[in-house]
């Protein structure tokens, strides 16, 4: 898979936590371990986007709609 380099700035503190990650042998390298952490942020915030817009719906208006929708549907169909 082709991988892009791109060049961040970290604080020290924050350099030797990741270097001691990677020291004990919990990734191979800090490029491994910052693509892994950044993977697994944009996740978090995909969650997070996908429950938030949710929140935004009124669940009497959704109800609603799916109502007329099953009318819709059982008219549609023979009766037995």
């Amino acid at each position: 898979m082709n991988k892009s380099k791109i060049a961040i700035t970290v604080s020290p503190l924050v350099l030797n936590r990741l270097d001691a990650w990677v020291q004990n042998e919990h990734y191979a390298s800090r490029s491994e371990a910052i693509e892994q952490a950044v993977e697994a942020q944009l996740q978090r915030l995909e969650r997070t986007r996908l429950s938030d817009q949710c929140a935004l719906l009124d669940v009497n208006e959704e109800q609603t709609m799916a109502d007329v929708g099953l009318a819709a549907d059982a008219a549609a169909w023979p009766a037995f």
